[in-house]
């Protein structure tokens, strides 16, 4: 017996199915039972406050809610940064495009700050003082925390 005569009795609906566009798979909507997603064109972006900062689009969570894991985009336009500050809890980034520049202390010093390329990852220390931002180009990041997501003021005048 040969080994692909099982094949064969398989072999006319295979070539119906291909002849009329038929597939075993279909395309269809992830089910919603097993995972929920965004596409980039259903992704709510959000001016900041004034909107000379960053927009941010929350794809999980509450940032404003106590303990709340949330996860978020952020979008530099060039030629902005924060100012120094903190932030209650601990925030991991990830650098998805552009290159995000980061700074420590209380005194504002965008010419010391440090580069951190597409795909780089930083840990923001909960209670310590940073400020970051874009310089010549776009910048997006993903950042994860615990809520609350509060920015605290704290530059050195």
């Amino acid at each position: 017996m040969s080994r692909f005569k099982p094949l064969r009795r398989w072999l006319p609906v295979v070539a119906i199915m291909a002849f009329t566009g038929l597939s075993a798979v279909s395309a269809s909507d992830p089910d919603p039972t097993v995972m929920s997603y965004m596409l980039p064109d259903q992704i709510h972006w959000t001016k900041s406050a004034g909107g000379r900062g960053p927009e941010t689009a929350i794809l999980y969570g509450d940032p404003k809610k106590a303990g709340s894991l949330y996860i978020l985009l952020t979008k530099w336009p060039p030629h902005t940064m924060s100012r120094p500050h903190f932030h209650p809890n601990d925030r991991f980034i990830t650098v998805l495009e552009g290159t995000w520049w980061v700074g420590w202390g209380t005194k504002y010093d965008p010419d010391s700050t440090f580069p951190m390329t597409k795909g780089s990852f930083v840990r923001h220390f909960g209670q310590k003082i940073h400020y970051d931002g874009a310089k010549d180009g776009e910048v997006i990041l993903e950042m994860v925390g615990e809520g609350p997501d509060t920015l605290i003021p704290a530059e050195q005048k």
